[in-house]
């Protein structure tokens, strides 16, 4: 009886070294690929994860630009045009781009103003206009304005005013670089306060986990509300808008870490009696290498779910505390400031564009909500 064996390969000899092309294409044919690229390959079969994104992208870069996109500075007024409402865009082969002006009426009884349309007011609109002056990326100042009146100091409203007669559309422009990058320099710092102390309290136990477990309890019970208005009070009235803006952003990271220390802390006691840890230790690696090199990125997928849907609660709190007077203040210009002028029925009936920067917030956050869960799915591609 003949028997049929397979050929084999002959091995490669122990000393040589394949070509990089060859390597790419023997991870191509084994469909082992990097793991950024298995990440990238699961986000994008979330659909609603790739719309997010591509909201965001464009806000984020508005945000870091703002002088540029907005037509205007954040302070600058029309005293005569409190509450003006939105212009529209018209183009014609005369004028080229403009809106028409206003002509206003006040009521001798109640004193409100009404504003018309104007036709006989021409305002000139173009594109990469000068304006007023402002700074790029730190020292660099330009007056260029991606749209706005040819003619500078002229009312160019295309979302309405505020009750001061100021661009709203600008003002929620300048107000959306500090309501973005609050919520990223929070989840950040509250991320390194979780991951530290979490990661202490998981890994070591006993005396230290007790002890640590009990002041995350204490300031959990506490209720958010009056802890905000509390140390939100604390805050000198002196304080510039600057020292303010990063007061509140260390506020919300010292309250925003108890969740993420809670939850960092339940895997690390999970994982430290697993069989690739014990082997860890056994094979001399320390502390620190355990902890940064196996025990975190087995829990990586948690951790980026856990920091992108922090994100929009940061925004949020913001946002609210603002609202409510006690988070950042006028002159500084935020979403939240933004709607504190909202606060006033009789305005909000009169003026409902000034619900706008509500709108914004909503939009963000759904992104960021979105976002996050498509990172959550894609941080285990083999799931």
């Amino acid at each position: 009886m003949v028997q049929q064996t397979e050929a084999i390969a002959p091995e490669s000899p122990p000393g040589a070294q394949q070509a990089p092309g060859e390597v790419v294409k023997s991870l191509r044919d084994h469909g082992a690929l990097p793991q950024w690229r298995l990440m990238w390959r699961q986000f994008r079969r979330h659909r609603l994860a790739l719309i997010g994104l591509i909201v965001l992208i464009p806000i984020y870069f508005i945000a870091i630009f703002a002088g540029f996109f907005a037509p205007s500075s954040s302070d600058t007024a029309h005293t005569a045009l409190p509450y003006a409402p939105p212009q529209r865009v018209h183009i014609d082969s005369e004028h080229g781009m403009f809106v028409y002006g206003y002509s206003s009426t006040r009521n001798q009884e109640t004193f409100e103003q009404t504003f018309t349309v104007d036709k006989s007011k021409i305002v000139d609109v173009g594109w990469f206009v000068r304006g007023d002056e402002y700074t790029v990326l730190g020292p660099i100042k330009s007056n260029i304005h991606l749209i706005g009146p040819t003619k500078a100091g002229e009312a160019f409203f295309l979302v309405g005013a505020d009750h001061s007669g100021r661009d709203l559309l600008s003002r929620l422009i300048h107000g959306a670089r500090v309501s973005l990058s609050i919520g990223l320099i929070g989840v950040f710092a509250s991320f390194l306060l979780g991951m530290l102390i979490g990661g202490i309290s998981g890994y070591l136990g006993g005396t230290v986990d007790n002890l640590i477990q009990r002041v995350i309890e204490f300031i959990m019970s506490i209720p958010t509300l009056p802890l905000w208005m509390a140390l939100s009070a604390a805050l000198p009235s002196s304080w510039g808008p600057l020292t303010r803006y990063f007061a509140i952003t260390v506020i919300l990271s010292l309250i925003g870490w108890t969740g993420l220390a809670r939850d960092v802390r339940g895997r690390f006691l999970s994982l430290r009696e697993e069989d690739f840890v014990m082997a860890a230790r056994l094979d001399g690696v320390g502390r620190t290498g355990i902890i940064f090199g196996h025990m975190v990125p087995s829990f990586a997928s948690h951790i980026i779910a856990s920091i992108s849907m922090a994100v929009p609660r940061m925004i949020l709190a913001e946002t609210s505390l603002s609202f409510l007077g006690l988070g950042l203040q006028a002159p500084a210009v935020s979403w939240g400031v933004l709607l504190e002028g909202a606060q006033n029925i009789r305005a909000v009936a009169t003026a409902p564009w000034l619900l706008t920067p509500g709108l914004a917030v909503v939009v963000v956050v759904l992104a960021m909500n979105f976002v996050g869960d498509g990172l959550r799915d894609a941080a285990d591609p083999y799931k």
